[in-house]
């Protein structure tokens, strides 16, 4: 089964008739429902069998593989992406990395029968600040008891399982342990679920709350050793996280082909919206955030494959740029929409649903200054030894769509990588180009060139104190910055490396809005940038008008 073929399963999202369309959709998100037709037909597929490595049954090979299956729902309908398939992966992924094989054979069996399995992490009190979580797992004989809240959870009344974190010692990075638990395991006494947590966004998920008292679970719930819970989560967070960056582009994919609908539809000023100079650039710039999210995504999937002992510093980096640019772009797209982006009604209402659904990005899984804290320690080992010595990675990393290696989780790792063949990738390409050369890709290379020499200096004279959650906001700003040279490296390595096929406009575009980011003189003159838009815009209003994938 691919990503197509789920595709021809969803069906015409515009037909009304379709009770998989934006009406049946947007209709299910009033009365804050998950859409029932939709959970059917992801049962029917097996979407819970690519959570599962094809070592036990699934269709888990590849990590873009997965990705591109994921952005398919997550394009149709983000709740269904996160209710019915993300949550299950971001639970199983640590069975998968650390667990015994009785406990890897048991998360497949449920996921295979299209059950779920809840990944309670999430404590009100504490958010991201997982070594302080409070519900506790006490030792009991040969068994376990467990004691407090887990909160805002999604799926947690509806599954039939879940990964749980709880503290098992002191406060710290040893301090807390996961656990898989079966529903039915639990005695009716030891627990009591919360009400369900109604949100703004993601209105048809179901996140829930527990809180436990004395609850039994048996000794054979504890995944890996006493003490290794947080060091399990990074490890498996590193595959989330760079899923998730690649999902993204889902969402914005379907607001981008409504914002051209819109822009080619309404009147204005005695033409149409997309006459206006104003709208068409906004279609550019948010088509070109696409196009960078899909290219810097693509890299870091194919890192996991090849060069996993780097992960620790690319996932994250790409969870915080890639929702950085995502909600920017639909910013964008909202001024080209006007009212209409507000509207719960009419042909354009699922750009509200939408808008509504991906702000939990910000914060969801991983929050963004969360994953700038991943970055920070990280950064000036980087700098010292690293950048602008270390080589590039090694080309099939930057050749989208190629060849991989089989998945090694066993590989990856939470300590701090050595090597950053991405950067190195930069480095490379600005050494072989002329220096007398005034084209604009030799002068974006250049500009980020000079811009990762003044990364290197700042990240190197990072003193202790801005290392951790409480560094200055100078500090994030550096790790802020290293997503976005990181992501223009990748941009600029995939043209390097078999991109040239592509649309020079596609590679202007992206590096012209990751330039942006970083404020500064532009690259571009007024004229090649209006060039360059109006190419884009040209592109994206044939490929959306065609039906063809918004993509390069």
């Amino acid at each position: 089964m691919s990503a197509a073929e789920l595709d021809a399963l969803f069906g015409d999202a515009l037909d009304d008739r379709n009770p998989l369309g934006y009406r049946e959709i947007l209709a299910a998100d009033e009365r804050q429902e998950m859409l029932a037709a939709g959970e059917r037909v992801l049962d029917e597929y097996g979407l819970n069998a690519e959570f599962v490595p094809v070592a036990y049954g699934g269709r888990w090979e590849r990590a873009d593989r997965l990705a591109e299956v994921l952005r398919t729902v997550w394009r149709r309908d983000p709740c269904l992406g996160l209710g019915y398939g993300f949550s299950s992966l971001i639970a199983s992924v640590n069975i998968w990395t650390t667990g015994n094989e009785e406990q890897r054979r048991r998360a497949a069996g449920l996921l295979l029968a299209n059950r779920r399995i809840a990944a309670a992490f999430h404590e009100l009190a504490h958010g991201n600040d997982f070594a302080h979580a409070e519900c506790v797992a006490r030792p009991d004989g040969g068994d376990w008891l467990l004691s407090g809240r887990k909160e805002i959870v999604t799926n947690l009344r509806r599954a039939e399982a879940m990964v749980l974190f709880a503290r098992t010692g002191a406060a710290g990075s040893r301090g807390h342990s996961q656990f898989l638990v079966l529903r039915d395991d639990l005695p009716a006494a030891g627990l009591r679920d919360l009400p369900r947590f109604h949100s703004s966004g993601m209105r048809g998920v179901q996140l829930g709350g527990v809180e436990f008292d004395g609850c039994p679970i048996p000794g054979d719930a504890l995944i890996g050793s006493p003490g290794q819970g947080i060091e399990m989560a990074l490890r498996s967070y590193q595959i989330t996280r760079s899923v998730g960056a690649a999902m993204f582009a889902g969402p914005l994919e379907t607001a981008l082909r409504l914002a051209i609908r819109c822009s080619l539809d309404r009147r204005l000023y005695g033409g149409s919206a997309a006459d206006l100079p104003y709208v068409r650039a906004a279609i550019a710039r948010a088509y070109a955030d696409l196009l960078a999210i899909e290219a810097f995504s693509s890299v870091v999937l194919r890192a996991l494959h090849l060069a996993p002992e780097s992960m620790a510093v690319y996932a994250p980096a790409a969870k915080y740029l890639t929702a950085r640019m995502l909600l920017d772009a639909f910013a964008d797209l909202r001024a080209v929409l006007g009212a209409r982006s507000y509207l719960r009604q009419g042909p354009y209402a699922m750009f509200q649903k939408l808008a509504r659904d991906i702000a939990p990005a910000t914060f969801a899984h991983v929050s963004l200054s969360a994953a700038l804290v991943t970055l920070l320690p990280q950064l000036p080992r980087l700098a010292r030894r690293s950048w602008l010595s270390d080589p590039a990675a090694t080309p099939p990393l930057f050749d989208i769509g190629g060849d991989l290696p089989s998945l090694s989780l066993d590989r990856l790792s939470a300590g701090m990588p050595r090597h950053d063949g991405i950067i190195g990738a930069l480095a490379e390409i600005d050494g072989e180009a002329s220096p007398h050369g005034s084209d604009p890709v030799r002068r974006f290379t250049a500009r980020y060139a000079e811009e990762l020499r003044r990364l290197r200096d700042g990240c190197a004279a990072l003193e202790p104190a801005d290392l951790a959650i409480d560094a200055s906001p100078a500090a994030f700003a550096l790790a802020d910055r290293y997503t976005v040279i990181l992501a223009a490296s990748s941009v600029l390595a995939v043209r390097r490396h078999g991109g040239e096929r592509h649309d020079e406009a596609v590679l202007l575009g992206a590096l012209d809005r990751l330039t942006e980011r970083m404020g500064g003189p532009a690259v571009l003159s007024p004229a090649e940038r209006e060039e360059t838009e109006r190419r884009l815009f040209d592109q994206a209003v044939a490929r959306c008008l065609d039906g063809l994938p918004l993509s390069a």
